[in-house]
């Protein structure tokens, strides 16, 4: 079958870069690129960029998708040498050096650098991901939204005070940063912004258990600020188990550690497992997927095949693998993207990339974050307007920096969150459906986080 060559109109034999994704490391390199006399095209499955990091803002009724998506077209369009194409890569021709997409047409390339992101990893069970959803897209993110208010309205309609329970109880798996966001806003939106919605219910009395198969939180963080975080979750009425991995997920709760915990919603943020973009180029990742490249970026052993960001295994200066943070991500991006500037127009060779660090954090909730500097950790009040600083300026345009920054103070000043709003049917979502039913499987004790809750007040 013939396929359809979609190939930007050539301009003056350029050298011709096609980068596939969008995300932090995409848009930095195609930036770097940008006004340059080199023909860039951009491919990516949407029309528009997602800042992954406040997606459980987006869950938990704090923000509407729009303002943390950006067309991407919007973003590029000032430069004129960009080309952006909507589509869905499914493999890459390496002898005819293309890009194959779902639709059957093709993209030729001079240079690839595949950006392509991650999703997470259900260690082998990936049929849970109906069940408990993760926060790496908009549709999951609304997903879980829909779930978490719908539970809490059933619970308002439901008699029976066990099933009430069971339909306020939401379980986090996975104590890194997504977790630990999560289930912050999850006990702030049930004790603040929903107290005051219901006559039948309390939210208050709502149950958040945040599961981490680890020794302890944040493990990318130092052990006093790891502390901090679930000092400051337990506070909020979360409660925490370490040490205990998850062993089944069903429609009517999970198993953890060999006790059924009844829930009305369930959320993932355990691991992560790069795109199949090493498939696509025939090469063998890492244990998650990711792509092992050189010093430069550069894929060994494929000429003029690049990786960034969470598709490619990249170490430090200290022999370790690189976080997979928004910060490492731009920064490769914006490294290629003047490296391959230099090399195409100047026959300049690809100097070695160099992260810099500026930090790790994570938010634990109102007024409480943590901040890693390597050398100095900071915690509450300084530390979550250092967060929201950077957070801000990690946001597209101004208007969404203008507009999100109105919206987090007001809702610090009175409490309250403006997207509470239960949208797509909810009646097909199969923990929905399901989430009426208390009682645990055969054989499972019921309730095992009763005693937990009542020790963290």
């Amino acid at each position: 079958m013939q396929t359809l060559d979609r190939t930007p109109a050539p301009v003056d034999d350029a050298p011709h870069v096609v980068i596939v994704g969008a995300g932090f490391a995409g848009l930095a390199c195609a930036a770097a690129l940008g006004g340059t006399p080199v023909r860039v095209t951009v491919i990516d499955r949407n029309n528009y960029h997602l800042f992954v990091p406040l997606l459980y803002q987006v869950a938990t009724a704090a923000l509407s998708p729009a303002d943390i998506a950006e067309p991407i077209r919007r973003v590029l369009g000032r430069h004129r040498n960009i080309d952006v194409v909507l589509g869905e890569v499914t493999g890459v021709d390496r002898e005819r050096r293309r890009v194959l997409l779902a639709d059957g047409s093709h993209v030729p390339y001079g240079r690839l650098v595949l950006a392509t992101g991650s999703a997470y990893s259900y260690f082998g069970h990936d049929d849970w991901a109906a069940l408990a959803p993760g926060l790496k897209s908009i549709e999951n993110a609304r997903r879980i939204r829909a779930r978490l208010l719908t539970c809490f309205e059933q619970a308002e309609m439901s008699p029976d005070p066990a099933q009430q329970k069971t339909l306020m109880t939401s379980v986090i798996v996975g104590g890194g940063p997504t977790g630990v966001e999560m289930a912050g806003a999850v006990a702030e939106l049930a004790r603040f912004a929903l107290a005051r919605d219901f006559r039948r219910i309390d939210p208050r009395a709502a149950c958040i258990v945040l599961v981490e198969a680890g020794p302890r939180l944040l493990g990318g963080f130092p052990e006093d600020l790891s502390d901090y975080a679930r000092t400051e979750l337990e506070k909020k009425g979360v409660t925490v188990l370490t040490g205990q991995a998850v062993e089944a997920v069903t429609a009517a709760g999970v198993t953890v550690a060999g006790r059924f915990i009844p829930a009305g919603t369930i959320v993932w943020g355990a691991g992560v497992t790069a795109s199949p973009a090493a498939g696509w180029l025939g090469v063998e990742g890492d244990r998650a997927g990711r792509i092992r490249v050189a010093p430069d970026l550069s894929v060994p052993g494929l000429e003029h095949v690049y990786a960034l960001g969470d598709t490619a295994l990249t170490l430090g200066d200290d022999g370790k693998p690189l976080p997979g943070l928004a910060q490492v991500a731009k920064q490769q991006g914006r490294h290629l993207g003047r490296a391959l500037a230099g090399a195409l127009l100047h026959g300049r060779p690809l100097p070695p990339f160099r992260f810099r660090s500026r930090g790790n954090t994570a938010i634990i909730g109102r007024s409480a974050a943590v901040f890693d500097f390597g050398g100095r950790h900071l915690r509450g009040r300084l530390a979550w307007v250092l967060w929201a600083i950077v957070h801000v300026y990690l946001l597209l345009n101004f208007q969404k920096r203008l507009l999100v920054s109105m919206q987090w103070f007001w809702r610090w000043l009175t409490y309250q969150r403006g997207a509470r709003l239960i949208t797509g049917g909810t009646a097909a979502d199969p923990v929905a459906a399901a989430a009426g039913r208390s009682d645990p499987p055969p054989d499972r004790p019921a309730d095992p986080v009763q005693a937990d809750r009542r020790n963290a007040g």
